[in-house]
């Protein structure tokens, strides 16, 4: 049996075993949320304090150097015009996006600002206007994989690119003069493209200002390379809108090429017959010497274009007697086994450069044979002019009194004519080029400026924050800025 003694013995380690695991109450008496919550309530005053002062300072630091910062205005351009996937104009010049801050484009847009447009300031906006391309992320993409399966991808024209104007804050422009800036720049270059494509050229339909002040037998030299001007440019623009009808004049180019010729042949030759028929000059001696100098100039013309005529024909003879294999050459490629790597057959290079330059000399030919024709045809319209005119020399200038009258009746309805001809061109033409270039170049993009208001509200947030942290810190030492000591 065990004594009574022993059974206290298991107590006392059970007791000693529960109290080295119970908490120590001593730990937390250093922590006292209370005391905690006391401090920054005292010191909630000076903190707020704290807050406002280093939102203060944030502020004025900011607004003192935002002069000597630079503000960007930007906007987003997009091009969309015949041959713009080539690199091309529609006149198949080369398009460069730099033609967007041309010296007359900023000019033309600083103008409709009313800035002042002396070149030092308009060297500084055209140097701080950048243009950069915009490539999706698709595109990236596709020639990236491209370029990870070895290949090389084709070069990318982007269509849509960034304007980006970039002056200092302290430049004599605010925010909304800058963004009307960009847009007014813009607008500046779509007007010159409109003009420049989609109206007939400056010097169309000015036959009669050019008839001011000269001698009858001229009328027919100026209006006959007048009408041919115009069944020219008829003549290309139905090659691009054989469909197109304008709402203005409802008529078609085509439409207007058969106006063209019922004037000519009606009224026109009316004109140009009376002046030819009863030999009408006003000083046939002067008349007689301007067609003298004429046919002088027109021969040293002849004379070279026959040259250049003679270089390009040699040359093409050469490269007639030159045996071309461009069949042969891809035949002999055929034959051989095709491996993964490409193979470049010499005798085909040959035969391709060959008859590239073939075809080079062929156009050449054609064009300076075409320029001795129309040389040539010159030539023989003045030589008729100059024999008719000498053919009424004895004539007497009141013996024409009556059919100069005539003449002169006629040029005014015939200028009436023309000048209604002319007019229908010019109408239906500005509703083509509406239809046509409408949307060749235009902003998919609100032009904005970074403004200072956000710079400041992130530095004035920034600064009560650390105004914030600082009054809670001295809060919670004991610190209490501006409170009276007892």
């Amino acid at each position: 049996m065990p004594s009574p003694s022993d059974s206290p013995a298991p107590q006392s380690g059970q007791s000693s075993s529960r109290q080295s695991f119970a908490p120590d109450q001593d730990e937390f008496e250093g922590i006292d949320l209370r005391d905690i919550f006391s401090r920054l309530m005292k010191g909630f005053a000076p903190t707020v304090g704290l807050a406002l002062l280093g939102m203060v300072i944030a502020a004025v630091a900011i607004l003192g150097t935002s002069r000597f910062k630079s503000e960007t205005t930007s906007t987003r351009v997009v091009f969309s015009f015949k041959g713009f996937d080539k690199g091309e104009y529609p006149d198949h010049s080369k398009f460069q996006p730099d033609d967007l801050k041309a010296p007359d484009v900023v000019l033309e847009a600083m103008k409709r600002q009313g800035l002042n447009a002396d070149a030092d300031t308009q060297s500084k906006i055209r140097a701080a206007i950048s243009i950069e391309g915009i490539i999706p992320a698709d595109v990236t993409k596709a020639r990236d994989r491209l370029r990870a399966a070895g290949q090389n991808p084709p070069a990318y024209q982007p269509d849509e690119f960034s304007v980006t104007l970039t002056l200092p804050r302290g430049f004599a422009l605010d925010s909304a003069q800058r963004n009307r800036l960009l847009d007014d720049l813009v607008a500046a270059y779509r007007d010159n493209f409109r003009r420049a494509y989609g109206q007939p050229p400056l010097a169309f339909g000015t036959a009669f200002d050019t008839l001011k002040n000269v001698d009858f037998p001229e009328y027919e030299l100026v209006l006959n390379t007048e009408m041919d001007s115009v069944r020219t440019y008829l003549t290309q623009q139905i090659a691009l809108a054989t469909s197109f009808r304008s709402t203005t004049t409802n008529l078609s180019f085509k439409d207007l090429q058969d106006q063209t010729e019922l004037f000519a042949e009606i009224e026109l030759n009316k004109v140009l017959g009376l002046i030819h028929e009863s030999g009408l000059s006003r000083n046939r001696t002067t008349a007689l010497m301007k067609m003298d100098y004429d046919l002088r100039l027109l021969g040293e013309r002849e004379h070279h274009a026959v040259e250049d005529e003679s270089v390009v024909r040699d040359l093409l003879t050469q490269t007639q007697a030159r045996t071309q294999n461009y069949v042969l050459g891809v035949k002999s490629q055929a034959a051989q086994p095709r491996n993964d790597s490409p193979v470049l057959d010499q005798g085909l290079i040959d035969s391709l450069l060959a008859n590239d330059a073939y075809g080079f000399l062929v156009r050449k030919a054609l064009d300076a044979g075409l320029t001795v024709k129309q040389i040539q045809a010159q030539q023989t319209r003045v030589t008729e002019l100059r024999d008719n005119l000498k053919s009424f020399a004895s004539n007497a200038a009141s013996d024409q009194s009556a059919i100069t009258l005539q003449v002169e009746r006629s040029i005014k309805d015939l200028e009436s004519g023309y000048d209604k001809l002319i007019d229908s061109i010019r109408k239906t033409q500005a509703d083509f080029a509406q239809q046509q270039y409408s949307n060749a170049i235009r902003l998919t993009d609100q032009t904005r400026s970074d403004g200072i208001l956000r710079p400041l509200a992130m530095a004035a947030v920034l600064g009560a924050f650390l105004g914030c942290a600082l009054g809670i810190g001295l809060s919670l030492l004991g610190i209490y800025p501006g409170a009276k000591k007892a």
